[in-house]
This record gives C-alpha cells, sequence and structure tokens, in this order.
C-alpha cells in the first residue's frame, strides 16, 4: 500500500467520524458531557488537516497527524487519539510503501502504546472495545492488504455493538453504573466509524 493510498483510506475515515457526529452527540448526551461527537470531529478534521499538509513519507505523515491532534482543546479523547496515532508513527515505515505485515507492526504498537495509557480491556466499555478486536484482526490478517481494513472494520463494528451489553467502567458514564446498559459507548463507536471509513479505498 502506497502512501497516497493509505492518506486516502486515512480521510475517508475522518470523513466518516465526522459524518456521525450527531449520533455520537447523542450517545455522549444519555451519559457523559455531550461534547464526544464535536471533539471527535475536531480530532478528525486535524487529522484529515495534516494527512494532506503532510509532505514526508508514511511515519511522516501519521508524525504529523498526532502533532496536529495533541495541539486540540478537547475531553478525554484527545489524548488518547494522540497516542493511538504517536504508536502508529512510531511502527510505521519512514518511506512511501508497506506491505500487510508492515501494516500489522504499525496497528500493533499503536495499540500497545494506548494500552499503556489507558488500561482499559474488552468490557469495560470504552473505545478499546472496537480498538483492540481491530488491532487483533489486522494482527490474525493473512491475505493481501486489500481486505485487511475490512476484516478490522467488521471485528471494530461488532466490538462497538457488543458495549451496549456492558455496564460503563470509566469516565461520567460510570457513577451512572447499570442505566448504562442498552446505550453503546460512544468513543467505541467513534473508532468503529474510524475502521469503517479506513475500509474505503
Amino acid at each position: 500500500m502506497t502512501k497516497a493510498e493509505f492518506a486516502a483510506r486515512l480521510k475517508n475515515a475522518c470523513a466518516a467520524v465526522i459524518a456521525a457526529e450527531p449520533e455520537l452527540t447523542d450517545i455522549d448526551s444519555r451519559f457523559g458531557d455531550a461534547d464526544h461527537g464535536l471533539t471527535m470531529t475536531k480530532i478528525a478534521g486535524a487529522i484529515s488537516a495534516a494527512v494532506d499538509a503532510s509532505e514526508g513519507g508514511i511515519q511522516a505523515m501519521l508524525d504529523d497527524a498526532a502533532m496536529a491532534v495533541m495541539s486540540l482543546n478537547g475531553g478525554s479523547a484527545v489524548p488518547l487519539w494522540n497516542t493511538w496515532l504517536d504508536g502508529m508513527q512510531e511502527g510505521a515505515p519512514e518511506g512511501e510503501e508497506m506491505d500487510t505485515a508492515g501494516i500489522q507492526a504499525m496497528f500493533a504498537k499503536a495499540l500497545e502504546e494506548l494500552d499503556d495509557m489507558s488500561g482499559a480491556k474488552v468490557g469495560d466499555k470504552t473505545m478499546m472495545d472496537a480498538l483492540i478486536p481491530a488491532s487483533e484482526a489486522i494482527a490474525a490478517y493473512t491475505g493481501d492488504e486489500s481486505g485487511l481494513f475490512e476484516a478490522a472494520a467488521q471485528a471494530a463494528r461488532q466490538g462497538a455493538e457488543a458495549t451496549r451489553q456492558f455496564v460503563s467502567k470509566f469516565g461520567r458514564a460510570k457513577s451512572y453504573g447499570q442505566q448504562t446498559i442498552g446505550t453503546p459507548d460512544a468513543g467505541a463507536m467513534s473508532m468503529s466509524y474510524f475502521f469503517q471509513g479506513l475500509a474505503r479505498a
């Protein structure tokens, strides 16, 4: 996959998140601050603009995206997404191309960095409920890179949907306990939309 191809997928991912802003705001308004949709729109906009402006290779493009997110004012999503993107650039190739193994190394490093910071596991009703299954799907993938992100998107979608059954264990929603059952996690949903966009070439 070339830098240009990956850049196009990243922009599609950002567009998918921005399009979901009303839904993300509605979910977050039930047990949160009702700002997740707006925060994710800022994050997606910053990533998309950085991808457009980047002149280096794949690693430099992801570094630019991480820096752009870090400069934002926003909720807890800002440092989490910055950490994930920063991990991605650490695992990314410096050049303009990567194969399936390169993509797998990049997303494995990204998950490792965010896991260290977040501490959340599957079942805790956070963005990790979508990210961990998506990352595992990427790690287990054996075909060419064209279907890799589709496999990740499917896993992320299922993970995000599963959060409806869980009790929130992090953030403001934690204080609502059992009441949060039936509502999906906003962070997991935004991560799922990001991967759905990545699956569009």
